[in-house]
């Protein structure tokens, strides 16, 4: 009798215990800071930052992408267990709008359950123009090099925030734009089109005015290639570009539009994996440069926004014999604050892996991280918590917002105005009956627009080449059927098509090109006698430019680049 009486106190004893220490565990999670909480943000900040453990520390300062139509396992255990700071979206992920709408409220929502509720930086590239992500009904545009053409701020702010307003309805929360790179170099392939212009000046003040556009949509805009990449004549992806400038050089072009977006609050910028070994003395890229990203960045430019790295996996990332793991360390230590790591699950975890390590065992790394966590944190708050940006549209009503009302029409007049003409001998071109006419291009949208103008010419599409140059059976066919027609309108895009127009140098009759994406190519056809530039390869360029070559109006866009002799730029008076 006595052991069951003892045996009943004591279990009285333990549970009274239990359901004290539960109290107590209850008032510690009950006490914890939620991002949601209506505190001061630095006080908010300073709070969270100091409840969390390791993991949920290195957790924020990650941004992935990952494979599939809908958020995969391994990114929703990141989400769940690691307390992720971010999520790419690239083209793979989105078979309907509406889904990729649901993905991202799905991933939203999970972080709900976490210990701090962090919402989620959700990217994208949507720059507008040749770069676009989230493609199917979002509106297409002529693109930042047509803005330079053009020349109109207004344009590229009502670009930002046309743009911004369908990222927004889809629950995208940051867009990787504008791109600030300088076209100062023709060889610059990889820019391009992507930039505004040659012009430093005129380079920012669209940029700036794309960013204020696109602020208004509430996105997170972050500036790239820090600190440039419009010099560069190699890809990044495959390789470390190198460029030879001096300091003084790139304070004068590549920094103007960070010298300029900075002082106007730009949020977050993004590090270029390109070598400046003039200014640094050595062939790291500058991603990983603390001289580039810690001095010049955040002590010469007081940059104290959110810095993020371009994908750690492209090989200029990971020049000079490191692996992804080993550049996003130094990357880190450098000043960046979030390491992008788009495609490969085990690179993800491979970096995971040593960046935990050094968390734990570093007191000053850990402090690094933690810098770069209240940043992140700044910026979240900043957006998410006053206009609940990180809260997605209705699945349902995502046909309803994009295109994005008015977006049609405005990008439709900016193409217009966008136009520009280089060499006119025939304008107004005019088919007549007895005139036979060829469309020669790789662009469908070419093709159909050109069609629509000019109902009886026939179309000759050739495929675009993944190798530099064209195809042989092209550079045999297209002359040999053109030569069956008394004029032939032409679409130069690239390398492939200015080696398929060479083989029409002895066309003899009209012979009309339409220059689309970077005017670059038009420096190798001086014996073109009729020529315009359209920039965009959407059905709004292309029905612009043929407008234009009809006679329907005078165009007045500049070449917005200072490498082909004998044009005016940016607006400037011929």
């Amino acid at each position: 009798m006595e052991s069951a009486v003892l045996r009943r106190f004591l279990a009285a004893i333990l549970f009274c215990f239990l359901c004290a220490a539960g109290g107590l565990y209850g008032e510690t999670t009950a006490t914890l800071p939620s991002f949601w909480d209506d505190r001061p943000n630095r006080e908010l900040i300073e709070s969270i930052v100091s409840e969390m453990n390791d993991q949920e520390l290195l957790g924020q300062v990650f941004m992935l992408g990952y494979v599939g139509k809908r958020p995969s396992a391994e990114i929703l255990s990141w989400i769940r267990a690691r307390n992720l700071g971010g999520v790419k979206i690239f083209t793979r992920n989105v078979d309907t709008l509406a889904g990729l709408s649901s993905s991202i409220a799905e991933m939203q929502e999970l972080t709900r359950s976490g210990r701090f509720q962090i919402p989620l930086f959700v990217s994208t590239d949507q720059e507008g123009g040749w770069v676009r992500h989230i493609k199917l009904e979002t509106s297409q545009t002529p693109g930042n090099i047509a803005l330079g053409a053009s020349g109109l701020p207004q344009d590229a702010l009502l670009t930002g925030y046309y743009i911004g307003q369908e990222l927004r309805s889809l629950g995208i929360n940051m867009n990787f734009a504008p791109t600030t790179d300088v076209y100062s170099n023709p060889s610059a392939s990889v820019i391009g089109p992507r930039a505004f212009s040659s012009d430093p000046v005129t380079t920012a003040t669209l940029a700036l005015a794309y960013y204020r556009g696109m602020a208004r949509s509430g996105i997170i805009c972050t500036a790239k290639h820090f600190p440039g990449h419009g010099h560069a004549d190699k890809d990044s992806h495959g390789t470390l570009p190198v460029v030879r400038i001096s300091f003084e050089q790139m304070w004068e072009r590549e920094l103007v539009p960070y010298r300029v977006l900075i002082p106007e609050g730009i949020p977050a910028i993004m590090s270029a994996h390109i070598a400046y070994p003039d200014i640094l003395g050595n062939l790291l890229p500058a991603s990983r440069s603390d001289q580039l990203i810690e001095g010049v960045l955040r002590r010469k430019l007081s940059f104290q926004g959110v810095v993020i790295t371009d994908d750690m996996e492209m090989n200029g990332a990971i020049s000079g014999g490191v692996d992804t793991a080993q550049a996003s360390l130094e990357a880190l230590r450098a000043g960046n604050d979030m390491i992008l790591v788009s495609h490969t699950q085990s690179a993800q975890e491979r970096t995971w892996d040593m960046l935990i390590r050094q968390v734990s065992s570093s007191a000053e790394f850990k402090e690094r991280i933690k810098t770069s966590v209240r940043r992140i944190l700044e910026l979240k708050l900043r957006f998410f918590k006053p206009i609940e940006a990180a809260a997605p549209g209705s699945p349902d009503d995502t046909g309803e917002l994009i295109p994005s009302p008015g977006a049609w029409e405005f990008f439709q007049q900016s193409a217009l105005r966008s136009v520009t003409l280089l060499r006119d001998a025939v304008i107004p071109l005019e088919q007549g009956r007895d005139r036979r006419m060829l469309l020669v291009g790789q662009f469908e949208e070419f093709l159909e627009e050109g069609r629509l103008r000019y109902p009886e010419a026939d179309p000759l599409f050739f495929p675009y080449s993944p190798f530099y140059s064209a195809r042989e059976e092209d550079l045999e066919r297209v002359p040999r059927i053109a030569s069956r027609y008394d004029v032939v309108v032409f679409c130069l895009a690239n390398y492939n098509s200015l080696e398929v127009l060479e083989t029409l140098r002895s066309f003899s009759g009209t012979l009309v090109v339409l220059s689309t994406l970077s005017p670059v190519y038009l420096r190798d056809t001086p014996w073109v006698q009729t020529a315009l530039a359209v920039y965009g390869t959407g059905k709004e360029s292309f029905r612009a430019g043929f407008a234009a070559l009809a006679g329907d109006f005078e165009p007045e866009g500049r070449i917005p680049v200072d490498f082909i002799d004998g044009y005016p730029v940016d607006g400037a008076s011929p």
